[in-house]
């Protein structure tokens, strides 16, 4: 069986199912291609915060429904040494990744369908586009976009070539934390930063998913390094060690459920302007999960190419690689590309380069966020006198009012 269709998009994660519900959207007929039904767990973004992050996602119209399922903390408290430094407001959304990609299929509909299988092959070409699948079914398709990860076997078909610039650039550990002889922490959401260079662990962040609080620790360690045997035999332990000052404000706890931990290495990819083929988030390049730009990127190249530059693509006959070129040199996606990779290094070298100027840096760091802190806690002190100064006016006012009734 062929089936014929505008867009064929390979893999069904993020991307790629944000993809499909932007085209349905749009009315342009798709097929989305992935071997699960029901996309299975998998430690990937977590969290969802920030204006800027949140905005990205809502320019794709498919945000509203996640968001709605996903856990709201509107305050994260910062950290470090054992001491509050502040008490940000914040929108900040806790969700599973498989909840986040199911929440979005949700929203696929219009011409757009879904086949549950593997893509094997791709023939690209200046007109339209073979895949062949698992199944022994094909797609004929005007463009493919290929959503679709760190899988590198259909992009090495093509003679895509991936580059790692960066070997585990940095280690993410997940896991759950649970308060010991209490209900709750004190805390809605919290991000405790590192004490010392020399443990190498930028951060841990904490927040609800649910009714857990979600523990999200980065590491910047090679995939050899006994921490990492240490951390997932005996992870609180392995946290106290790291960030001994945490305890003061959380409390007792216990690490519940499995940790997991997954190496996140920083790749380009070269040979990718071709006729007809088009790829989006991790298939076109890796990000470092410490920044947590990592779905900025997906909102952005999936928005870009959604919303702008398919139906332009549609508008005319042939898919050359003069028009994906467009895509790839879009200043938008470029910009923030460049802005994901510079915070990636940046990040790294503030949290564990030494010598004055980094250290001067961590400092730098910690000043500001004491007085943001300062700031808040005046504005929330001249709120509550105002709201007290209001009260008290507005019952002087009664009772005169009442004395000349």
């Amino acid at each position: 069986m062929t089936h014929y269709t505008d867009i064929a998009i390979i893999g069904g994660g993020l991307a790629g199912s944000i993809t499909a519900a932007m085209l349905g959207r749009a009315g342009i007929a798709a097929i989305l291609v992935d071997p699960h039904v029901v996309y299975p767990p998998d430690f990937r973004i977590e969290k969802i915060s920030g204006a800027e992050q949140i905005a990205r996602f809502r320019r794709t119209g498919v945000a509203d429904t996640a968001l709605r399922r996903a856990t709201l903390a509107p305050e994260n408290w910062i950290a470090r040494f054992g001491y509050v430094l502040d008490k940000a407001p914040v929108h900040q959304y806790g969700i599973t990744y498989d909840a986040l990609v199911a929440a979005v299929r949700e929203e696929i509909s219009g011409p757009v369908t879904r086949i549950a299988a593997k893509a094997v092959a791709i023939t690209p070409s200046e007109d339209r586009q073979s895949v062949v699948l698992s199944n022994g079914e094909t797609i004929s398709a005007r463009l493919v976009v290929l959503a679709n990860g760190l899988n590198v076997g259909l992009r090495h078909m093509l003679g895509i070539t991936r580059t790692i610039t960066s070997p585990a650039h940095s280690i993410s550990v997940g896991f759950d934390l649970v308060p010991v002889d209490r209900p709750a922490f004190p805390f809605p959401a919290m991000t405790y930063f590192q004490e010392r260079a020399g443990a190498r662990v930028p951060y841990v962040t904490l927040f609800p998913i649910g009714d857990r609080m979600r523990a999200n620790l980065f590491a910047y360690r090679e995939v050899d390094d006994p921490w990492l045997r240490a951390v997932r035999r005996s992870p609180a332990e392995t946290v106290d060690a790291a960030l001994p000052g945490l305890r003061r404000i959380t409390g007792a706890y216990a690490v519940s459920g499995e940790v997991k931990v997954r190496p996140a290495d920083l790749t380009v990819d070269t040979g990718y302007r071709m006729p007809g083929v088009v790829l989006v988030g991790d298939a076109f390049c890796t990000t470092c999960p410490v920044t947590g730009t990592g779905s900025d990127k997906v909102f952005t190249d999936v928005e870009r190419l959604c919303s702008l530059h398919i139906p332009r693509w549609l508008a005319t006959d042939g898919m050359s690689e003069v028009k994906i070129a467009a895509f790839y040199d879009d200043p938008i996606k470029t910009a923030c590309d460049a802005w994901s990779l510079e915070k990636a290094w940046n990040f790294r070298s503030v949290s564990i380069g030494t010598g004055p100027y980094w250290l001067a840096q961590r400092w730098a760091r910690f000043a500001v966020s004491l007085g943001r802190g300062v700031r808040h806690r005046l504005a929330r002190g001249s709120l509550s006198a105002y709201s007290s100064s209001s009260s008290s006016s507005s019952s002087s006012s009664s009772s005169s009012l009442s004395s000349s009734a």
